[in-house]
């Protein structure tokens, strides 16, 4: 993959550099199916950011005018029925909240899925409860399919098993119109 230039955003592979910017955000992760995600040193998030530059999933979202880290998107298809069908999702970092940013960088991924990886569907599990994710889905136009009750196990704050219902949103290249 290229770099994804947006009007303000970069979208790119992860760096060696990006190590602070990501265990900035993944040091305290707020939603518990980032739990698995969350780093607690700065070397492991030097660990973690050269996997994620070596994974084809993983994309790293930069503002164009400095560079800076600021989340990351994920979009794969290597365990899907057909490989025309991608599982995406994304993480932010709070501080970047509530600017468009996810919703700018998502919707560009989604047409470099479509146009260059020749995606036929797009699909985001998104737990009841994130009503920021759930919103972002119906900004790029997702359609809800569905919710998946007890779908997903998180541990809880006591080492407990903790299951969330879970909503499936989609869309297929031909809605796709942003």
């Amino acid at each position: 993959m290229n770099i994804i230039v947006t009007q303000r955003l970069f979208i790119r592979r992860f760096k060696a550099e990006d190590a602070a910017d990501l265990f900035d955000y993944l040091s305290s992760p707020r939603i518990p199916c980032f739990k698995d995600e969350k780093l607690y040193s700065l070397v492991e998030a030097e660990i973690d950011v050269a996997k994620r530059a070596t994974d084809p999933a993983q994309f790293a979202v930069c503002l164009k005018e400095t560079g800076t880290l600021i989340g990351h998107l994920f979009a794969d298809n290597t365990n899907e029925p057909d490989s025309n069908t991608w599982s995406v999702g994304w993480h932010f970092n709070q501080r970047y909240e509530h600017q468009g940013y996810a919703s700018e960088s998502a919707a560009a991924l989604f047409d470099y899925l479509f146009t260059v990886k020749d995606a036929r569907r797009l699909y985001a599990w998104v737990e009841t409860y994130n009503q920021a994710s759930q919103k972002l889905c119906k900004r790029l136009n997702m359609r809800h399919e569905g919710c998946f009750k007890e779908f997903v196990a998180f541990e809880s704050e006591n080492g407990e098993a903790r299951y969330d219902d879970t909503y499936i949103y989609a869309l297929l290249h031909k809605e796709w119109s942003m």
